[in-house]
């Protein structure tokens, strides 16, 4: 017989288990296990409504297909991937304007995008992205911008309104559109606390991106991809004797040979194209790649129309799109500058000497600056006032003719401005809240989440107006303007003040 031991010598311990009263721990932890439950319940649920959303309205290859708000607003969109910096993204906002009423479509206003983001390459070299690429890429970095709280709408910053109030062109702020076109939140994109849900929410709008960049190919009645760009086509209007002719720039031979390219560049009506009877033309949004264009070898690049001999509204258009004037903020910032702190007549200089070809250039671009001020001492008294707008910073200056004019307080007095300056800063403040962009664009009816937008996607970080304030006082510059060559952020400049955009105040006239 098995005895049992006592080893704590207070008595034997019963062979059965004994009946322990449940603790207060123990009581507690169901219904913690329960709420945990509940809880991560509604989490998953929150993360898959936007995944399901996503099936059933971002196509696969297999089931392509636009979503239902689209093609209930009854309207027709025109889409397009701006790039580079923002004096190219702004000829290319004219130039999108400009197509969008010669082919009678509300045009998509797409946000500011940061400088060199998306590039599309050289077309004389005949080396750019596609437009399916370049679609793809500005699309990411719109919903970057999104996400990131930098978003700002080139309506916010460029005064379109006299086009919109003159029936010109009808245009929808790209938040708005692509809320529509993928039939998803985009305030959502912007505001989601939960870092998981935004995640799931922007990789479906990724998706729907891919679709609108024509990834898929064209859809009837939904997307119409225009696959032509500067290696291919130049697009005109109402030049019916050009029309199917080859273009008078074409790759030379030794480029033929040394890239391998077979491309040839014809001259195509952009209506007669895109517009009534083509296939493109019952598509709810036609995408169009880069519309940037520049004169080159007698021709343009991608876009030839300068007038319009047979219809007057398109014509009208043509002259207003040739210059377009900043939103008032910046305007108004600009012109206080003048008054309030240069107040004297003054010489302003653009001098870009950091970008690109420019960093090589110092010595002609100086050269300029030297030469025009030499002309103003000769003429009349001292100081000099100059207005210096330049991408080299101030500590930079010191051994070269910027630091020389600094240091010469007797001959010159020079001015700029710097992004943390109280006017910049107010400037930025005025824009985030006026939401031009969301107020001027025309909202389909179908749409109810203007409110939701501007509340959850507007910057919260101030936006850098810095560039347009300075830009509004060169234009101000009554002793004149010395611009860097080659220089796209010059060429503005130069145009408004061929346009007087800044009357001038008896304190800055010469």
């Amino acid at each position: 017989m098995n005895s049992i031991i006592n080893l704590s010598g207070r008595g034997q311990r019963s062979p059965w288990p004994s009946r322990r009263k449940p603790s207060t721990r123990s009581l507690l932890l169901f219904p913690s296990l329960i709420l945990t439950l509940v809880v991560f319940l509604c989490y998953y649920y929150s993360v898959s409504r936007y995944a399901l959303t996503a099936r059933n309205s971002t196509p696969s290859a297999a089931t392509l297909r636009c979503s239902h708000s689209i093609l209930s607003t009854g309207e027709r969109f025109l889409w397009y991937a701006p790039h580079s910096g923002f004096s190219n993204q702004l000829s290319e906002l004219s130039n999108a304007a400009l197509i969008a009423g010669i082919l009678n479509r509300t045009l998509v206003v797409p946000p500011v995008l940061d400088h060199h983001a998306v590039a599309l390459g050289s077309c004389p070299k005949f080396r750019v992205l596609s437009s399916t690429e370049i679609r793809a890429a500005v699309w990411d970095h719109a919903l970057e911008l999104m996400r990131s709280g930098r978003y700002v709408s080139m309506a916010d910053i460029m005064d379109i309104s006299s086009l919109v109030s003159s029936s010109l062109i009808r245009t929808v702020d790209f938040r708005a559109f692509a809320s529509l076109f993928c039939g998803l939140s985009m305030e959502d994109a912007c505001s989601s606390s939960n870092s998981m849900t935004q995640a799931a929410l922007l990789n479906s709008l990724k998706q729907c991106g891919s679709f609108l960049s024509g990834a898929d190919g064209n859809v009837n009645k939904c997307l119409y991809a225009v696959e032509e760009d500067c290696r291919n086509t130049v697009w005109i209007y109402q030049k019916e004797d050009e029309d199917g002719k080859l273009d008078v720039f074409q790759p030379d031979e030794q480029l033929r040979k040394k890239k391998k390219i077979s491309y040839i560049r014809t001259r195509r009506d952009v209506f007669k194209t895109l517009g009534p009877g083509t296939e493109a033309e019952s598509a709810a949004v036609i995408a169009f790649g880069s519309l940037f264009t520049s004169p080159y070898k007698g021709s343009q690049l991608l876009i030839d129309i300068t007038g319009a001999p047979v219809d007057r509204s398109i014509q009208s258009l043509i002259e207003k799109i040739e210059f377009l004037p900043f939103v008032p903020e910046i305007v108004r910032a600009g012109k206080e500058y003048v008054e309030k702190t240069i107040k004297a007549p003054f010489l302003c200089a653009q001098l870009r000497l950091l970008d690109g070809q420019f960093k090589n250039h110092w010595k002609s671009t100086f050269m300029g600056l030297k030469e025009k001020i030499e002309s103003l001492r000769q003429k009349g008294s001292l100081p000099i006032h100059v207005f210096v707008m330049t991408d080299l910073p101030q500590s930079n200056w010191t051994g070269n003719y910027l630091g020389e004019l600094v240091q010469d307080i007797r001959s010159y007095k020079v001015h700029f401005l710097k992004a943390e300056d109280d006017l910049t800063v107010k400037t930025s403040r005025e824009i985030s809240v006026a939401g031009h962009s969301l107020e001027s664009g025309r909202v389909p009816y179908v749409f109810d989440g203007v409110d939701k937008l501007r509340k959850n996607c507007s910057p919260k970080d101030l936006p850098d107006v810095l560039l347009y304030i300075e830009e509004v006082v060169c234009s101000c510059a009554s002793l004149g303007f010395v611009g860097t060559a080659g220089s796209t952020i010059a060429e503005r400049i130069e145009g408004m003040r061929k346009y007087d955009s800044c009357p001038q105040s008896s304190s800055t006239s010469s």
